[in-house]
């Protein structure tokens, strides 16, 4: 790895300004004082004016109960294991850092606690070497929410501002340079001149890049001594406990976690907006965007679910007054319907009466003025979040994070097989030939398909299995149970397609990590949009896949009496009475709304279990665990749960967006039910980093990243899929051709839609059913197939045209 000398200038400057240094003490004794930020750190900082503040913790697990003999397996590994710790805390050491270590001992196990710090000449190197950027000059802080200025300009008072006290002030910053140290705000109190942030940013960084082995051999950084176990957790400390002390007066004199506790984390805060300033100033830019979009797109679903309960009351209105549906009910045994398969009975079409009347519920007029209002509300909310993003990153200074700041990642440096000048900087950095990543991304790519085709070939058998499913259930001499055989094999298989999307994308999420540590992809920010793209591209598949058969392909290719088509001699699935659109509803109610229930179950109860067991298992054997109090930061922090990365809930959001934007002509409460989960998931998301999770590390981030441009392109989809919807599936476009050629009031559009069987199946077996289609009586497609077809084609030019919001690489 190469690194950048100090100039002599610099050096001087060091020495200079660092405190005590004419009476030989460290550089780094860093006094307890409050941040440049404003912010009370007093319970979050460890440490005194005889002892340097702790940046770091660093644990590790003893099994005290292991055997005596030397050549057992567990006892090899342990030496293993302390011989990489000896030599990473003795690199630690070199590199400048104090190291200081505590041990508490029960009667089976030793938890050891590695306490790192580091001095202020370390600071300003790696200062200059990340490219942070400090401040020069105050501003006041000038953050907004867009409907807090509409609400001002219409004069209607705003129930959702709150006012949160110690908010962090806005500055001009410049990226660090020892040099020019003197210009930098607070320059004077080296014990506050770097921010809690920008300590641990500086101390991960130096734990990422610090080899115990041989470097080219990827024997390097904390990343992969955790992967290997050699130390059980790496962790910056929280700011004190969450909870205020009881009889805490004063909000203003609250620690800065415990002020996101007060106004962000806590459930009764749902109509609050988010002190983003606060979290960014304590978890940092990635976290404070994750959170930004979140809340943003979840204010958007608010119009969007009015509108759409809206159109879903429309239909159950329209539903006793719809005259094909009357229809239908009323006909009693008139209309005898032609078996679902061979063995299965005829049955009256009146038996379905429920199925259509709830399919009325979704298909009606008001889906067409929906999709074309979510097309636009799609297309405004993305232009509109780019807006708000690039003025986020323009206020907190990373607009040009990637392009200027972002290092090598440590895992890249270390294994890259040469140097080159950069582009941007001219400094000479590790590089890998882009000829030999490409490769490897194909190759990669290769396993993808594979992967993808594993999907499809789950959901052929998904599709097999409710076509004997529906097939065993028409046989059963109950009439109404048999006119719902359909939906009742339908609804089986989306349980069990869930099930199969839940363990495959477990599955292949491991599986894409390793990949795309494979690809040397330079920079974190790199790496993440390769690993979230390869994500994305199966979960796709994996999650869209049945309900794009449903909405496009079931029914289509089933045939007619006498001449049906089979799948692996299977008879191909139809739609049923109801039509494909109410069971498309199904299936994405069903998808949506059951994974929701199951990561928000996860998201609850397993981390409550987790920390239950972990701190349970942490405490047994000691002899008087005592309060919370009463331990050492490090151990309460150690009790909490290892805090997550953002991937989840960014797919989450995204695979969100895509059920509500995609197939929203199917199923117009789709924003209502995003808005109750959104409502949740965003408290529920804050309460787990403010109370369960160890503090993660800061990171800056210049956008969403990747996300942005797969969110662009989801609404270029929903574009066409709704058009296709509209056109094919519903029965929009035959409701009005109809109108048009035969009778205002819709009286005979049931018949015109059912065909009658073939002269020789009728004659096979003694009697004539009906069959929906528009063929004639031999099987062919009559005229009205071939004008509605036409019909259909023309309406989805149309749609997409006046709803294109324009190409996705433009947003």
């Amino acid at each position: 790895m190469l690194r950048r000398q100090v100039p002599e200038e610099d050096s001087t400057i060091l020495i200079d300004v660092a405190p005590g240094a004419e009476n030989g003490d460290s550089y780094g004794s860093t006094a307890h004082t409050s941040e440049r930020s404003g912010g009370q750190e007093a319970a979050g900082r460890v440490g005194s004016p005889s002892e340097p503040q702790i940046d770091f913790v660093l644990v590790w697990e003893e099994d005290l109960r292991l055997g005596r003999p030397p050549d057992s397996a567990p006892r090899d590994k342990a030496a293993t294991h302390a011989a990489w710790r000896d030599t990473f805390l003795e690199n630690l050491r070199a590199a400048g850092l104090h190291v200081d270590q505590r041990h508490v001992r029960n009667s089976s196990s030793a938890v050891h606690y590695v306490l790192l710090s580091a001095p202020w000449a370390v600071l300003c190197y790696h200062a200059e070497d990340l490219r942070l950027k400090l401040p020069l000059q105050e501003l006041p802080n000038q953050a907004s929410h867009w409907s807090a200025r509409l609400l001002a300009r219409l004069g209607i008072p705003n129930v959702l501002q709150e006012d949160v006290p110690d908010v962090p002030p806005e500055y001009y910053t410049c990226e660090f340079k020892v040099s020019k140290l003197s210009r930098y705000l607070g320059s004077d109190n080296p014990d506050t001149f770097f921010s809690s942030t920008d300590r641990h940013q500086i101390l991960f960084a130096i734990l990422a890049k610090t080899p115990y082995g041989h470097e080219k051999k990827g024997v390097i950084g904390i990343d992969q001594l955790l992967a290997d176990g050699v130390f059980n957790a790496a962790f910056p400390l929280h700011d004190g406990p969450f909870r205020p002390p009881p009889g805490f007066p004063q909000a203003a004199g609250l620690g800065r976690r415990q002020l996101l506790f007060q106004y962000w984390a806590r459930w009764r805060k749902w109509s609050k907006y988010q002190p983003l300033e606060h979290v960014r100033g304590y978890f940092g830019e990635k976290v404070a965007l994750y959170f930004a979009w979140l809340g943003f797109y979840t204010a958007w679903l608010l119009p969007a679910a009015a509108v759409g309960t809206l159109v879903f009351l429309v239909g159950c209105c329209m539903v006793s007054s719809d005259t094909p549906t009357q229809e239908l009910c009323g006909s009693a045994e008139d209309l005898q319907m032609c078996p679902r398969c061979a063995d299965c009975p005829f049955w009256p079409l009146s038996s379905a009466c429920a199925l259509a009347q709830a399919g009325r519920l979704f298909d009606h007029g008001g889906t067409v003025f929906f999709s074309a209002f979510v097309a636009l509300w799609a297309a405004l909310l993305l232009a509109h979040w780019r807006r708000s993003s690039a003025a986020l990153a323009h206020r907190w200074g990373c607009s040009h994070y990637e392009d200027l700041e972002e290092r090598p990642r440590p895992q890249f440096a270390a294994s890259a097989p040469t140097t080159a000048p950069n582009p941007v900087t001219g400094e000479d950095e590790p590089y890998f030939p882009r000829r030999l990543r490409v490769r490897r991304v194909l190759a990669g790519s290769v396993l993808v398909v594979m992967l993808v085709a594993v999907v499809v070939m789950c959901l052929v058998s998904v599709i097999l299995c409710r076509g004997i499913l529906a097939a065993l259930v028409s046989r059963s001499s109950s009439a109404p149970v048999a006119s719902w055989a359909s939906r009742i094999a339908s609804f089986t298989g989306s349980l069990v397609n869930l099930v199969f999307i839940l363990v495959l994308s477990k599955i292949y999420v491991a599986l894409a990590r390793v990949l795309t540590r494979w690809e040397m992809h330079r920079t974190q920010t790199k790496f993440e949009d390769a690993f979230t793209l390869k994500v994305f591209i199966f979960q796709f598949v994996n999650f869209y896949s049945s309900p794009i058969y449903v909405a496009f392909f079931k029914g289509r290719f089933v045939g007619y009496p006498g001449n049906y088509h089979t799948l692996f001699g299977v008879r191909n699935e139809e739609c049923a009475a109801g039509g494909c659109l109410v069971e498309l509803a199904q299936e994405l109610l069903v998808i949506m709304v059951g994974k929701q229930v199951v990561n928000n179950v996860q998201e609850v109860l397993v981390p409550q279990l987790q920390a239950w067991w972990h701190t349970a298992r942490l405490r047994r054997g000691r002899r008087r665990p005592g309060p919370a109090a009463d331990r050492a930061p490090w151990e309460a922090d150690y009790e909490l749960l290892p805090c997550g990365d953002l991937f989840q809930e960014y797919l989450e959001t995204v695979l969100q967006f895509g059920f509500v934007t995609i197939f929203v002509a199917a199923c117009p409460l789709a924003p209502l039910f995003a808005l109750l989960n959104n409502w949740v998931e965003v408290r529920l998301d804050a309460r787990k980093l403010v109370c369960q999770q160890r503090r993660p590390v800061a990171q800056r981030a210049q956008d969403i990243g990747i996300w942005a441009h797969i969110l662009a392109v989801i609404a270029h989809l929903a574009v066409v899929s709704n058009a296709f919807l509209l056109a094919f599936t519903s029965d929009f476009l035959p409701r009005t051709y109809y109108r048009w050629t035969h009778a205002h009031d819709l009286r005979g559009f049931l018949n015109f839609t059912l065909a009658h069987a073939p002269p020789a199946f009728a004659a096979a077996h003694n009697r004539t059913c009906r069959y929906q289609a528009f063929r004639e009586d031999d099987g062919q497609y009559s005229p009205t197939y071939w004008n509605l077809l036409a019909i259909r084609l023309a309406f989805v030019i149309v749609f997409e045209v006046g709803q294109a919001p324009g190409p996705p690489w433009a947003s």
